[in-house]
């Protein structure tokens, strides 16, 4: 078989082979082949670089993405302490796990939310999330704004699709009585809240409807609600602090930097010096225990008096779950334990030390551990590492404990240690730990004299005339109240609340609307036939939705009813003729 050239439009002839335009590049060496003859891509340069890297960036496949590792790099934020909610905690951490504090440290564990990584995840996730609505809104305006699309030319093509012919009443022609059916279809679909639009043409009458557009509003506002989620949690967290402080029974709290708080972490742009004024005095504080064996304790109430300046001061009750509101503050109870009055005399029976010592829980029956550092006493430093029983009891190997958390029978001790505290050098240590780095034991287990033991208003001898320690009796009403109680309250401002709870509510607003409103596109085209006209309906659906199909057979039951039912004379609705 002899194969003849064949020529394209173009002019260009080839022999054995499919027809190519005249410009076609079958050489090596020409712009946009490599040297074996395949093309080659074109060279993006920086611009065309940056525009590939600003739509990934923009795709909604990356803002999931981002979103998914925020919620995982918040994860350590839940399992670490952190330095802006439990300093105290931290420390803990530090003294518990030396060796694997340095690498915490670095990897900027307890600072999760102000970490390097955990912010650059939160403004990527902004910027990606903005890039996303922004061009979404822009066309989601113009498509509101916009006709709906004309009717296909074939809606039997489509897979939710009904036809039906009917008779012509007599007395009508076939096009009027096609153009009166979809007067009334258009009635029906206005009334089922589509947009609705007229496309007569050449005597066949056809209304194309849609609705939907509310998905589409959903889906914006979400992803806007969550924009403004960012917005309020990253600005307003700057104007947030965050506070902790203990009260003891009688005693006070100033709302002041420099009186008030045991630790302090403001936002960047808190004025730590124009902090509302007030106070909160403890009165009393509350707990009911059940009866042995089980101990367990019920409910907690401090009694509190809370004052403004200038103003009548007022009895309010905090509990744990319902805290108290001082100028935008919130005050939660968050522990309490007991604070035993200790009194310690040095070797010329001078008083170098009288305070009540609050003592940190250690078990559910309240036994509580404290120190006390006295740094003056006219010779060496003194540092007494005590335990403090409410109910105490003696276990089979000798040790004391504690078999209830209320008082019954409170008792004291402690171990004595004397050297340096390492509080001169102005390092900042913790009150409730004592370094005994450097320190000589002189009572204790390690001692020739064993630990000091007080029930409430004794006296106990230091080893070497170095003085005394006593246990103070505050009874007014029996040993119940020989001890005094203390809270530890956390007190925190966030502005930023109010803008992250109604942003929230509008993103599942938002949500459940992207959700379950379905957009649809609807037909009804209506072609005279002789002395019938053949009705069409017909449906297509943006995405899932399984009641498309239903959809359309309900309107075409309800439009073939009414049109069984409509008198031939009534009135029509205007058509668009196009």
């Amino acid at each position: 078989m002899v194969s003849r050239p064949s020529s394209d439009r173009s002019g260009a002839t080839a022999v054995d082979g499919p027809l190519r335009p005249s410009d076609h590049l079958d050489k090596t060496g020409e712009r946009g082949a490599a040297d074996d003859g395949s093309p080659t891509q074109p060279v993006l340069g920086i611009v065309g670089w940056l525009r590939w890297g600003w739509r990934q960036l923009t795709s909604m496949r990356t803002a999931l993405v981002l979103l998914l590792l925020l919620a995982i790099a918040a994860i350590p934020g839940s399992l670490v302490p952190q330095r802006s909610a439990d300093p105290n905690g931290v420390t803990q951490w530090r003294a518990t796990n030396p060796d694997l504090y340095p690498t915490f440290e670095t990897l900027q564990l307890f600072d999760v939310y102000s970490s390097v990584w955990f912010s650059a995840i939160y403004i990527l996730l902004f910027i990606s999330l903005i890039g996303c609505v922004l061009p979404r809104t822009r066309h989601h305006w113009k498509a509101l704004r916009a006709r709906p699309p004309r009717t296909p030319a074939r809606l039997s093509r489509l897979d939710d699709h009904v036809e039906s012919r009917v008779a012509v009443p007599e007395g009508e022609d076939a096009a009027g009585h096609a153009a009166h059916a979809v007067d009334l279809a258009e009635a029906q679909l206005r009334s089922a809240r589509y947009r609705v639009e007229r496309y007569d043409r050449n005597g066949v009458a056809s209304v194309s409807a849609e609705r939907g557009y509310l998905r589409e509003t959903g889906n914006l506002i979400f992803h806007g609600a969550l924009v403004g989620v960012l917005l309020s949690v990253g600005i307003g967290g700057g104007f947030t602090y965050t506070g902790q402080t203990v009260i003891t029974e009688g005693d006070g709290f100033v709302n002041s930097l420099g009186l008030g708080y045991t630790s302090f972490n403001p936002g960047r742009f808190v004025d730590t010096e124009a902090l509302t004024p007030y106070s909160i005095t403890l009165d009393r504080f509350d707990v009911t225990y059940a009866p042995p064996p089980s101990g367990q304790a019920g409910d907690f109430a401090a009694h509190v008096t809370t004052r403004f300046p200038g103003q009548k001061a007022e009895d309010q009750v905090i509990e744990v779950n319902h805290p108290i509101t001082m100028a935008g503050d919130r005050v939660y109870l968050m522990g309490n334990g007991y604070a035993p009055t200790i009194t310690v005399r040095n070797g010329s029976g001078d008083v170098v030390f009288s305070e009540s010592v609050p003592f940190l829980p250690q078990s559910p029956t309240m036994t509580s551990s404290g120190v006390v550092k006295i740094p003056d006493t006219g010779g060496e430093q003194l540092g007494l590492v005590g335990f403090f029983y409410p109910t105490v009891a003696t276990l089979q190997s000798g040790a004391l404990t504690s078999a209830y958390g209320d008082l019954v029978d409170p008792r004291l001790t402690f171990f004595v240690y004397e050297g340096d505290l390492g509080i001169d050098n102005g390092d900042a240590r913790s009150v409730y730990a004592l370094d005994t780095d450097g320190m000589t034991e002189i009572a204790g287990r390690n001692a020739d004299t064993p630990s000091l033991e007080l029930s409430p208003g004794q006296t106990v001898q230091l080893p070497g005339g170095r003085g005394s320690v006593t246990f103070e009796d505050e009874t007014k009403n029996g040993a119940a109240e020989s001890v005094k109680r203390y809270v530890s309250l956390s007190i925190h401002n966030d502005s930023s609340a109010p803008w992250v709870l109604a942003f929230a509510i509008l993103a599942m607003v938002g949500l459940f609307t992207a959700l379950f409103v379905p957009r649809r596109r609807m037909w009804v085209k209506a072609t005279p036939d002789g002395d019938a006209v053949t009705l069409e309906y017909a449906g297509l659906a943006r995405g899932e939705d399984p009641a498309i199909a239903i959809a359309v057979a309900d309107l075409a039951r309800r439009h073939g009813r009414v049109l069984d039912d409509e008198p031939a004379s009534a009135p029509a609705v205007p058509a668009n003729v196009n």
